[in-house]
Order: structure tokens, then C-alpha cells, then sequence
């Protein structure tokens, strides 16, 4: 069963053909906190070759840690943020996962947390994989 979801305002759906994630977990870097306005961004790490993004999209590109661009994809109606396309990592994208469809995403299981070293304080969960910045 494929991967779907969609924006607040529905203009933008996306499906991605695999029957799970290759990893879901916490992104707690500083830009992920700014983009998702909380104190992480929940992911579901896909291979981009898999995905399919339908409507009005924008994005934003800012360098990450690598030095190479990040591109940050949001629906250019709403602003709901879809997903963050590193260039560091070229065959994976990351769809931000609390738009993925109600049922799928209350089936996920988070077990990975990257960019620890940004995560907030009070934050006090703890995921099985817990990386300090970028796991390699």
C-alpha cells in the first residue's frame, strides 16, 4: 500500500510507491524546528525515485551541514510544509510526515532521532537511534 498524503488546504497530494518508509524518526535541527514551528520535525525518509508530488508546490533552499543545498518543498497555497530534499543524499527525500494520510500516519513507529545535538532540552523522549547530527 502506498504512502499518501496531502496539505491543510488539499492542494497538494503526493503518493510515494513504497510499502513503508526506509526510516521515520525526529529531526531536531535547528531549520526543521524553524520550518515545522515545534520542536522537531517528524519524518518518513523515502527513496525520491518513488515519489510522486501533485499541485502547486515552492521551495526554499538553504545549505545544511554538508554545505550543499537543502530544499524545503511547501504547498504555495496553504504553506503546509510537504518535504525536505537534501542534495547531500541524492536518492532519498524526506516527507514531513504529519501530512501523510490519518491512517498511515497513526501507524508509524518512530525509532530514529537525527540532530540530537539540536534538540531541545525539554524534549524528553528517547528513540532507539539516536544521532548526533547526520547518521552516515
Amino acid at each position: 500500500m502506498p504512502l499518501t498524503g496531502h496539505c491543510l488546504c488539499g492542494a497538494v497530494t503526493y503518493t510515494a510507491n513504497v510499502d513503508q518508509p526506509l526510516l521515520t524518526g525526529y529531526d531536531h535541527c535547528d531549520d526543521c524546528q524553524r520550518q515545522s514551528g515545534s520542536t522537531y520535525s517528524l519524518v518518513a525518509v523515502v527513496p525520491k525515485d518513488s515519489l510522486t508530488i501533485n499541485g502547486p508546490t515552492k521551495s526554499f533552499a538553504k545549505n545544511g551541514s554538508s554545505g550543499k543545498p537543502v530544499h524545503r518543498i511547501f504547498c504555495s497555497e496553504c504553506g503546509s510544509p510537504i518535504a525536505h530534499d537534501p542534495e547531500a543524499a541524492p536518492p532519498i527525500i524526506a516527507l514531513k510526515a504529519g501530512t501523510l494520510d490519518t491512517e498511515i500516519k497513526k501507524n508509524l513507529k518512530p525509532d530514529t532521532e537525527i540532530w540530537t545535538a539540536g534538540k531541545l532540552p525539554f524534549c524528553q523522549e528517547k528513540l532507539e537511534h539516536p544521532f548526533e547530527f547526520m547518521p552516515e
